[in-house]
């Protein structure tokens, strides 16, 4: 496939993020605290997790090492960055939640299963045959110095408030109480705005459509995401501090 084929595949891809972001704002994805059975089928949230995360671990991986492009010293940084991520999310992770072997309706792992997989396809793509070929990436450079700060950064802001957040469901009899702590303080869900810091970094720093596309998607999904959970707080918790936003400190 050449660049220019591959290029349109990426933009429909966009288009297709694009549309979701509006319907999420009319129909909240029915998975944690928004679950509901009237969508079908349910299975234990672990084995969902583990379902959703695997493809783009594996697909991303496969397209990377065989593809025939030239992959030089920052293609396999970059590479190792994406497997490590979801070697966590996928393999680790699944077995840290705290929420009791949770349901969650099959139609969401599939819908997931969907994303990763084509997700993982065109980075992997990207990375395997043309990022060697049409970018020429530099350590000192001001943008893959801006992309590795922002990725390290929205890493560390993901994985210190899941943790918060797990350590609140040891001790809640219902299963969610008020976080505090960290950016809690400013946000509803720190946990998404370090995904969307940690992906934008990402796609600084990489370059290329595939990647961009990839914080496009995160943003469609989690802020419509971020914005039913803070009300979803507000209307359970009639003393949750109003100076909080849903997802950008200060602003939304």
């Amino acid at each position: 496939m050449d660049i220019k084929l591959f290029s349109t595949f990426v933009y429909i891809w966009i288009g297709l993020a694009i549309l979701i972001f509006i319907i999420l704002f009319f129909i909240s994805a029915p998975y944690g605290r928004h679950t509901r059975k009237n969508w079908g089928p349910m299975i234990s949230n672990k084995t969902g997790w583990i379902m959703m995360e695997l493809p783009s671990l594996i697909i991303f991986s496969y397209f990377v090492v065989t593809g025939e492009g030239e992959k030089n010293e920052f293609i396999w940084f970059f590479s190792v960055l994406w497997i490590l991520h979801y070697i966590n999310r996928s393999v680790i992770f699944p077995f840290r939640i705290k929420s009791g072997n949770k349901p969650m309706p099959l139609v969401v792992a599939l819908m997931a299963i969907f994303f990763n997989f084509f997700n993982g396809f065109f980075n992997g793509y990207f990375l395997g045959n043309f990022a060697g070929e049409f970018y020429s990436y530099n350590i000192f450079s001001i943008t893959f110095l801006l992309g590795v700060i922002l990725f390290f950064a929205g890493i560390y802001i993901n994985m210190s408030s899941d943790q918060k957040l797990m350590n609140l469901r040891k001790t809640a009899k219902n299963g969610y109480v008020v976080p505090v702590g960290g950016m809690f303080k400013y946000i509803s869900s720190p946990n998404y705005f370090g995904e969307l810091v940690e992906w934008l970094g990402f796609a600084i720093m990489v370059g290329g459509l595939p990647a961009f596309s990839f914080f496009i998607w995160t943003f469609a999904n989690l802020v419509p995401r971020a914005i039913d959970n803070h009300k979803w707080y507000k209307q359970k918790f009639e003393t949750y501090p109003v100076e909080r936003k849903a997802l950008i400190p200060y602003i939304l």
